[in-house]
């Protein structure tokens, strides 16, 4: 399944990706921005940002879980991880919003 169709990535190979870098680090912090630098990309229109969080909250969960990682330890991080890609997202969406409003005048 096609997840950026700029750059054309595949789910798979995000996974892929994002394995590897917990692999690396199993508490790194992983943004959509590391996401694509590791693969070589960079995000163009972004879209596809939400998406991708969303394979990082829950691959990162289920990478936890299957190395039997204390349960307190994975849920606190993930709440981490949930809380500040909202805020990425809600700055996001604040920058398009000014950009569009800046083109508009």
């Amino acid at each position: 399944m096609l997840v950026c169709s700029c750059n054309i990535i595949t789910r798979e190979e995000i996974l892929a990706t994002i394995n590897d870098l917990l692999m690396q680090d199993e508490w790194r912090f992983i943004a959509p921005v590391l996401v694509y630098h590791e693969m070589g990309k960079r995000g163009r229109c972004c879209r596809c940002f939400p998406d991708l969080v969303d394979l990082i909250v829950k691959t990162t969960e289920a990478f936890h879980r299957e190395a039997s990682t204390d349960e307190t330890k994975v849920l606190t991080f993930i709440a981490k991880l949930k809380k500040h890609h909202e805020q990425c997202e809600t700055a996001r969406m604040l920058a398009a919003h000014r950009l569009k409003k800046v083109n508009v005048a």
